[in-house]
């Protein structure tokens, strides 16, 4: 039997027939569990157990109740779009109306996409910051359109250039897609950049695209800057967030999208094809997590913490070019003095029983780089641990080449 895959689809790969590490690609990164440490999978705390126990009481309640069976609408509950507009206020500077602006999604994946979608379709080209999460570049590409990299300098910290977006505009570009903070880099784009970003969407009449799941865990004072709360911002951007990250609540897959109610009516029409609707159970706990988010301030100091952690076990090791994380719970290592970045992956697999990510997977300017997520565990002993057998490859590595500091 001959089944042809739309052209869009070349090259995309799950590892049912070739091998694939990328850690949410298929079930191969799984597969290594209890076999491994798996510090590659952006879950706080994974594998252990991370349910606060205000938002464990709410959820047996309400199973109690049956209402879980049921549906929400489409765009999801009332009372978690209300939650969300509070909190939209008083973190992100936007005032969005919880009945027009607001549309809740399974995880903050399916929305990136599904925002992507409204704005991008075959001949179009989306510019994406690189090095930047996979998603951005693969989702184009599903969309039939061609992502363009813009490069980010790691000598500038990996802030936003914008002239090099401005030199990457062409008469079919349609959109840029940032993930802010970004992945895999944790740079918190600053302010002076995202002005200077906004001023070249609104001249190229451009969409934005903004996945914001680290939003909340930033860390040394930074601002946090919402693009779409800049001028002439709001109608032009769609923000994507999620519960995933700094409430460390991935499992339940809520994510939600904020945009103006032009672009937001395209979403409710077509919301119940696309995402169906958001598992109640599911909103409940995220109601919960918005009303009482005392433990986000928990899990930020655990943060940094780890942080502190791993840049103490990681930063000194000869030919080891590690940036300080500005948000989130992993870290960007460059070790491309030390060599292939794919071949150090496998070295610290094998030697460290420690599985981590390979920077080619965020894009051209990854390669020679890692990724590595301190956030996981719930002990940090355990993760020390770990980041001590990552540094002692590192190490061995820089020996054998006779690399100095």
């Amino acid at each position: 039997m001959s089944v042809k895959i739309a052209e869009r689809y070349r090259g995309v790969e799950g590892g049912l027939f070739s091998k694939v590490t990328k850690a949410d690609v298929g079930d191969s990164f799984a597969s290594m569990e209890g076999q491994v440490t798996l510090m590659g999978w952006a879950d706080p705390f994974y594998p252990d157990p991370a349910i606060p126990p205000h938002i464990q009481k709410v959820l047996t309640e309400a199973v109690k109740t049956g209402f879980p069976a049921h549906y929400t609408m489409p765009i999801g509950s009332l009372e978690l779009r209300q939650e969300l507009a509070v909190k939209l206020k008083n973190f992100n500077r936007i005032c969005a109306d919880p009945r027009r602006n607001i549309i809740i999604t399974p995880g903050s994946d399916s929305g990136l996409f599904f925002a992507m979608s409204a704005f991008i379709g075959p001949g179009d080209e989306v510019l994406v910051p690189d090095p930047s999460y996979p998603n951005n570049f693969l989702n184009v590409q599903l969309l039939g359109a061609t992502a363009v990299p813009v490069p980010l300098d790691r000598e500038n910290g990996y802030q936003l250039d914008v002239d090099a977006f401005a030199r990457a505009v062409t008469a079919k570009t349609k959109a840029i897609v940032l993930t802010h903070p970004n992945n895999p880099t944790t740079t918190v784009f600053c302010r002076e950049g995202l002005e200077e970003l906004a001023r070249l969407v609104v001249e190229k009449d451009l969409a934005l695209i903004v996945d914001q799941a680290f939003e909340d865990s930033v860390f040394d004072g930074i601002e946090f800057v919402s693009p779409a709360a800049l001028p002439g911002m709001w109608e032009r951007t769609v923000t994507v967030c999620s519960i995933s990250k700094g409430m460390g609540l991935s499992g339940f897959r809520v994510g939600y999208l904020v945009a103006d109610d032009r672009v937001m009516d395209v979403f409710h029409g077509a919301a119940v094809n696309v995402l169906g609707a958001t598992n109640t159970l599911s909103q409940i706990a995220a109601l919960e997590a918005f009303r009482h988010p005392a433990f986000l301030e928990e899990n930020i100091r655990a943060f940094e913490r780890r942080r502190d952690m791993a840049w103490e076990e990681l930063s000194g090791i000869p030919g080891v070019r590690m940036y300080r994380p500005e948000s989130a719970f992993y870290c960007w290592l460059d070790v491309s003095a030390l060599g292939d970045s794919t071949e150090i992956v496998d070295r610290i697999l094998k030697e460290a029983g420690v599985a981590v990510n390979d920077g080619k997977a965020y894009g051209s300017q990854g390669a020679g780089c890692l990724r590595i997520i301190h956030g996981c565990l719930g002990d940090e002993e355990a993760a020390r641990q770990a980041l001590k057998r990552i540094a002692g490859v590192l190490t061995g590595i820089a020996g054998e080449r006779e690399v100095k500091q």
